[in-house]
């Protein structure tokens, strides 16, 4: 079985954390609760952070002389500047972090979907939709990292490239913080497929990195690969994508195995095309195989098992398999 580094991910501490809403409530995120086992988690609540309390009257991002302010209605109290203060303090001192999970259209914590108001009064309509002051600044200072909210990960699709990308990075910081060459060389042989799944032209790159012509030493080289890693990492893959890696892994076995095991492999294959399956039964498949025909290098290989098992589901309720999702 495979061993996982533990990511470390910031969180918003309502959900799940502390009874911290303003209205003193707590959201129970079945999502952040099934990661707590094999996550670092460092919980946050900006608005209390700043003195606020709970409870609470709440905030709203208002739109005062074409500029956004974050604003308590019921007390009038300008706290833009607090906020923007805490958002630069915090973010400066997280450290290695390699993700991010923050309240759903929260003024202080939402990354989209935020409402703005023409004034404070509370019977006024909403003029336009933003981000809020620390989820602008996570994405503003952390753009190559995953940054999503507890709602669109209720997408499984989402969900599942959020998880792939944080625990990829999390061994990839363990290889910078403490690796070597060969360590390096060892995370890129082992990440081949699925790096292939995210992108051929930037595994090319990370590839041609890996193999160090130049002699260049660690820092330099590991500095360099860590960036198109990001870039790599930045995009969720096509269902396409997948298919095409899954007929590279089939193709060690082709010449050994039985019509009837052919056959069952592509049914598997066009059943996930036509979106009627997850990727599990045929990810069962080649790794049977591998396992059967003891091929060492695929069973290495992070494709077959992104993230831990713990967390993986099947989900056959949402469409989350047809391409024209991530166009």
């Amino acid at each position: 079985m495979r061993e996982f580094v533990r990511p470390k991910v910031v969180v918003s501490r309502c959900l799940g954390f502390d009874h911290c809403r303003y209205n003193g409530n707590i959201i129970n995120s079945s999502i952040v609760a099934n990661l707590m086992e094999y996550v670092d988690f460092l919980p946050v609540c900006p608005e209390v952070e700043i003195g606020l309390g709970v409870p609470r009257d709440t905030v709203r991002i208002v739109l005062e002389n074409g500029e956004e302010q974050l604003i308590q209605p019921a007390s009038g109290r300008n706290i833009t500047e607090a906020m923007k203060a805490f958002c630069t303090d915090f973010l400066g001192f997280t450290g290695e972090i390699d993700g991010f999970i923050l309240k759903y259209r929260s003024p202080s914590c939402g990354i989209k979907d935020v409402k703005v108001y023409p004034t404070t009064s509370l019977k006024s309509a909403v003029i336009g939709k933003t981000s809020g002051y620390f989820g602008r600044a996570v994405l503003k200072e952390f753009s190559y990292l995953p940054v999503e909210d507890e709602g669109r990960l209720r997408n499984a699709r989402i969900r599942e490239h959020f998880m792939t990308r944080i625990f990829m990075l999390a061994a990839f910081r363990k290889v910078k913080s403490e690796g070597s060459m060969k360590d390096l060389v060892t995370f890129h042989s082992e990440n081949k497929y699925l790096l292939m799944v995210y992108g051929q032209e930037e595994l090319k790159k990370l590839g041609a990195i890996v193999a160090n012509k130049e002699r260049k030493n660690f820092n330099e080289l590991i500095s360099e690969y860590e960036k198109h890693l990001y870039s790599i990492l930045s995009r969720p893959p096509r269902y396409t994508s997948i298919i095409n890696v899954l007929m590279h892994a089939f193709g060690h076995f082709s010449e050994k195995l039985s019509s009837k095991e052919k056959t069952l492999f592509f049914d598997w294959i066009q059943k996930y095309r036509n979106g009627k399956a997850s990727l599990c039964p045929t990810i069962n498949i080649i790794r049977s195989w591998a396992i059967r025909f003891e091929d060492q290098y695929l069973m290495n290989q992070t494709f077959f098992e992104p993230y831990p098992e713990g967390l993986m589901e099947v989900d056959s309720t949402e469409s989350h398999l047809r391409e024209d999702l991530w166009k």
